[in-house]
């Protein structure tokens, strides 16, 4: 089974990236925004909360989001294994999915990091914002996310430095380029 979680600041690319994946290695894609996005386009309690704290460009507690991530795990069963996109975004994150992960018998197999220069990461989101009509993407907004990411999911990459299953790719390329540079790791790992 193969396990990933793509790992970058906001804006660098991470559903991009993940929608090739998911199809090239016949991956369930775990996307904690996109499962988010759907709760709060519901209306439902839960999605009024967490649209409260992401409209000030804060994280979402690890309670809620590991039981969104916990629940997707448990409904796909006929899959190659989980590419995690937005998860995990914190140590405490990183160290509960560890744990959901051993008691399969299929742990992590990479985290793979997608890195972009600040400046290119500023400019795509003021376009994402602009596209997709996102009034929560202003730069107040997103500076705040950067400054969420730097304190609360930098230190994620550490976590899995340590069990030497974190890789960079140069995320500034064409999205076949940086696709390319993620499958030659994918390909090394399996």
């Amino acid at each position: 089974m193969l396990n990933i979680a793509l790992f970058g600041p906001p804006g660098a690319g991470k559903g991009t990236q993940a929608k090739k994946i998911v199809e090239k290695y016949n991956l369930a894609h775990l996307s904690t925004g996109e499962m988010i996005r759907k709760e709060i386009a519901e209306g439902t309690d839960f999605g009024k909360m967490a649209a409260g704290i992401i409209n000030k460009g804060e994280l979402l507690s690890d309670e809620f989001v590991v039981a969104l991530i916990k629940n997707s795990i448990e409904h796909h069963k006929d899959v190659d294994g989980f590419l995690f996109d937005g998860f995990p975004r914190t140590v405490r994150q990183a160290e509960i999915l560890d744990e959901m992960l051993a008691k399969t018998g299929h742990p992590l197999s990479a985290l793979v990091s997608i890195d972009v220069p600040h400046d290119e990461l500023m400019r795509r989101m003021l376009e994402r914002a602009k596209i997709e009509g996102r009034a929560d993407d202003n730069e107040e907004v997103i500076e705040n996310r950067f400054r969420e990411y730097r304190a609360k999911t930098l230190p994620v990459a550490d976590h899995y430095k340590v069990q030497k299953k974190h890789f960079s790719v140069n995320g500034h390329g064409t999205v076949e380029d940086v696709f390319q540079a993620i499958t030659k790791i994918l390909e090394d790992i399996r």
